[in-house]
C-alpha cells in the first residue's frame, strides 16, 4: 500500500489504541507507506473521518481500535474498491478475530503494509434504528439474552471483554425470562419463545463467543442461531461451551442458514459490532462481497 489513512480511537482497549498510535505509524512508514493519521473523539467523528478519507481517494483505509472502529470503517467504505485494514486494539475485536486478522499489532500492521486483500460478506440491517434506517454489520446481530448481557457488560465501569461478558451473564440470569419472537424467513412467519436469536455474518461475538462456529465469510448466507428456553442450570452448564462452539450440539440449539431474515417480537432490541442498533423489527440480509478487507497473505483470495 502506498497511501493509507489510519483512523484511531485513542480510548479503545482502555487507552491501548492511543499508546499504539506511535509504534503503528512508525512501522507503517518504515515499510514505505505514505501515512495520514486521524484521531477520533467518538463514533460519529470516526465515521466521518473514515468516510472523508474514502471520498478523498485514499489507496486504503485502516482503523486502530475495537469493534466500534471496525464498524465505522466498514460502514464508510463498503461497496467501494477502497480496502480496509484493521489493527485490533479493543476489548472484543470480534470481527477481526473472525476474519483472520492477527491479534498482535505488529503482524496486523505488516499485513496492511503488504496490502493483500480478500472480498468478504457483510450484513445489512434495516429498521427504525438508533441512527437512520439502515446499517452494515460485520459480526452478528444479537437479540434477547445476548443483547441484554451485552448492554449490561457495556455499562460496567471496567470493560474486559470475556470476563465482563461472563459477569453480565451471571448477573442477568437471576431475572431473565424467554422472549417472544416472530421470525420471517422466505416469506414464512414463525412465532416462538427463545432465550436468544443471533443472526451472524461472522462467527464471533462478546469477546470470543463462537455463536456460529462454522460460519463462512464468503458464502452469501447468514447463520441464524436460536437458543430455545432452558433451565438456568442448563444455561450455566452451556456457558463455557460458548467459547469452543460445542454448545451448538445441545438439543436446545437450533441453527439454519438463509440469505435474509426479519427478527421481530415483544420488547426486543438489537445490538451489533459492539453498538446498539435499535428496536425490532430488524430486517437482515446478506451483502455478498461488500467489503474488500486487507488480510495476511495466507488468507488472501
Amino acid at each position: 500500500m502506498t497511501g493509507v489513512t489510519l483512523v484511531v480511537n485513542p480510548a479503545a482497549g482502555h487507552g491501548r489504541a492511543g499508546r499504539l498510535v506511535g509504534p503503528v505509524a512508525a512501522r507503517l512508514r518504515d515499510a514505505g507507506v505514505r501515512l495520514t493519521v486521524e484521531a477520533s473523539t467518538d463514533y460519529d467523528h470516526a465515521f466521518r473521518l473514515c468516510r472523508d478519507a474514502v471520498r478523498g481517494g485514499v489507496d486504503a483505509l485502516a482503523v486502530l481500535g475495537g469493534d466500534g472502529m471496525v464498524h465505522a470503517g466498514l460502514s464508510a467504505r463498503a461497496w467501494t474498491d477502497v480496502p480496509l485494514g484493521i489493527v485490533p486494539a479493543g476489548t472484543g475485536n470480534d470481527f477481526a478475530r473472525s476474519a483472520g486478522i492477527p491479534g498482535r499489532w505488529r503482524p496486523a500492521v505488516d499485513a496492511i503494509a503488504a496490502g493483500h486483500t480478500r472480498r468478504v460478506d457483510l450484513m445489512t440491517v434495516e429498521g427504525d434504528l438508533n441512527e437512520g434506517n439502515s446499517a452494515l454489520v460485520g459480526s452478528a446481530l444479537s437479540t434477547g439474552f445476548d443483547e441484554v448481557v451485552a448492554a449490561r457488560a457495556a455499562s460496567l465501569p471496567l470493560h474486559l471483554a470475556g470476563p465482563s461478558y461472563a459477569y453480565a451473564v451471571f448477573a442477568e440470569l437471576r431475572r431473565f425470562r424467554p422472549f417472544h419472537y416472530r421470525l420471517t424467513v422466505d416469506g414464512q412467519v414463525r412465532e416462538l419463545e427463545a432465550m436468544l436469536v443471533a443472526v451472524a455474518n461472522a462467527g464471533t461475538i462478546g469477546g470470543g463467543i463462537r455463536i456460529a462456529p462454522d460460519f463462512d465469510l464468503t458464502d452469501g448466507l447468514l447463520d441464524v442461531t436460536i437458543v430455545h428456553p432452558v433451565r438456568t442450570g442448563t444455561l450455566l452448564r452451556l456457558f463455557p461451551r460458548l467459547y469452543t462452539g460445542s454448545f451448538v450440539h445441545h438439543p436446545a440449539i437450533e441453527r439454519f442458514r438463509t440469505p435474509a431474515v426479519t427478527v421481530d417480537g415483544t420488547d426486543l432490541f438489537g445490538s451489533a459490532d459492539g453498538e446498539p442498533l435499535g428496536r425490532v423489527p430488524l430486517a437482515c440480509a446478506a451483502a455478498p462481497g461488500a467489503l474488500q478487507l486487507i488480510v495476511p497473505e495466507r488468507s488472501a483470495a
